[in-house]
């Protein structure tokens, strides 16, 4: 057996058209094509779908048993959520009436305050993990609130529903508006010891702990210092905020005034790494993207709450031309919507906004963003070694499309569109989830499954 060949039994096979991005091409179309998905939820092969009596016999599969898809159906790679705060989730949609700093001391800091009563995370984080996979979110990386068992509890959830997920125990010591939410250093040092403790020791297979400063003015160097030691011992991913306004810039100079940047402040205490993925970024200048670059570490753009905060425009293509790793956030419940495929329209957008002020401007193209939503997001993770694309070895992570499902919202007046305009129809158009074991006279949903690592998660299996 060669060294790409899998050792374990093929679980699934499936056959149709698949559309992913690879680190050179920004979409990739294979049509009729069969795919083979191993007992270990790795993809084992990928032929042409004229091959099936030969792959049939090489990999042990029975020809009638392959799963086909519709004409007007697709799989995608599963999309990744670089940056979303579950704990805010109980008021998406609502709350966006003032600028980020006075926003987090009305709304954000009182609401997670509330995340010591357990039965109230559970509540809400089951509602957002399942939400986030009915819209296609195969990975997610979250943040949680100071609390260790309600951040342990989020970790749980993922895992218990299926979803690939770094989750992070907020680390915070500053706080003045609300001083019953905050930690001392020492305490937020311990606690998050204990939570990455506790959470390694599960044994969780696709959740993992992610150390979470909130964001510079949170912190103090103190603990900004124990956290920065904390990563590099465990060799852990790190998620914080970086440069989302203007005034928020303003307030970490002040606080910070022997150092050279916001990113300096990050740097010079070991909080940028290539396992680092800092969200927002819409006022970074170039000497701190050179810094982004030399580090490894990424950017979670988040554009729904960028505007709808009015915190900035971020320029994705002057972060990709300064060789940037940058993936797609919904940063809820600053963006109002928990869905990538929002996520996708508003990156679009802000790209076009870019090209009104400014006529020469370099427009993203519906491709390049559909790569940041997939296999960009995952390296912006450090996570595409497993996931991201549909590669031979990775995980299968994926969704299931079909446009043409029974009164959704694409109406398919040329019916021999190719896949690719399928696809764009669906980043434009498409909703979340449709179950096919309903039928389908009036659902107006185009993603029918979802996979990761190999297993279907929605439509979700309710226990007895």
């Amino acid at each position: 057996m060669s060294s790409n060949e899998s050792a374990a039994g093929i679980a699934h096979v499936y056959r149709g058209t698949f559309v992913h991005a690879t680190y050179h091409t920004a979409v990739e179309i294979l049509e009729d094509r069969l795919l083979g998905v191993d007992t270990e939820g790795k993809i084992a092969f990928i032929g042409s779908g004229k091959e099936v009596d030969r792959l049939s016999q090489k990999w042990g599969f029975e020809a009638f048993a392959v799963t086909q898809l519709g004409q007007h159906e697709f799989f995608m790679p599963g999309m990744v959520d670089t940056h979303i705060h579950a704990s805010q989730y109980s008021y998406a949609g609502t709350a966006l009436d003032m600028p980020l700093l006075q926003w987090l001391n009305m709304y954000t800091f009182p609401v997670e305050a509330c995340y010591k009563d357990l039965e109230f995370a559970r509540n809400v984080y089951t509602h957002v993990v399942k939400r986030t996979l009915r819209n296609g979110t195969t990975t997610a990386c979250y943040f949680a609130t100071i609390h260790t068992d309600a951040s342990l509890l989020l970790g749980q959830i993922a895992n218990d529903l299926g979803q690939r997920a770094l989750v992070g125990k907020v680390c915070m010591d500053t706080n003045n508006f609300i001083p019953h939410y905050k930690e001392t250093p020492d305490e937020s040092e311990l606690e998050t010891n204990r939570f990455i403790g506790e959470l390694l020791k599960k044994k969780y297979p696709l959740v993992r702990p992610v150390v979470t400063p909130r964001f510079a003015p949170s912190c103090s160097a103190t603990l900004l210092g124990h956290l920065g030691e904390i990563a590099q011992n465990n060799d852990l991913h790190i998620q914080s905020h970086i440069s989302e306004t203007k005034e928020e810039v303003s307030l970490v100079k002040e606080l910070f005034p022997d150092y050279d940047s916001y990113t300096d402040v990050y740097h010079r205490h070991n909080l940028l790494t290539d396992k680092t993925v800092m969200a927002h970024g819409c006022h970074l200048t170039d000497g701190e993207l050179k810094l982004f670059r030399e580090t490894g570490a990424s950017i979670a753009h988040c554009p729904n709450s960028n505007i709808s905060l009015c915190s900035g425009m971020l320029d994705v293509r002057r972060v990709l031309n300064h060789k940037v790793k940058l993936g797609l956030g919904t940063d809820v419940a600053g963006g109002y919507s928990p869905s990538m495929l929002d996520a996708v329209r508003r990156t679009l957008d802000t790209s076009k906004a870019l090209t009104i002020q400014d006529t020469q401007y370099h427009t993203l193209t519906f491709e390049e963003v559909f790569r940041l939503a997939t296999l960009g997001g995952s390296q912006a993770l450090s996570l595409d070694e497993n996931t991201g694309n549909f590669e031979v070895g990775k995980d299968f992570d994926a969704l299931r499309v079909n446009t043409d499902a029974a009164g959704g919202p694409i109406d398919l007046i040329n019916h021999g569109e190719g896949p690719k305009v399928l696809l764009e129809k669906f980043l434009n158009l498409g909703l979340f989830y449709f179950p096919l074991s309903i039928p389908c006279s009036g659902d107006d949903r185009n993603i029918v499954e979802v996979y990761v690592a190999g297993k279907r998660v929605v439509p979700f299996v309710e226990r007895p």
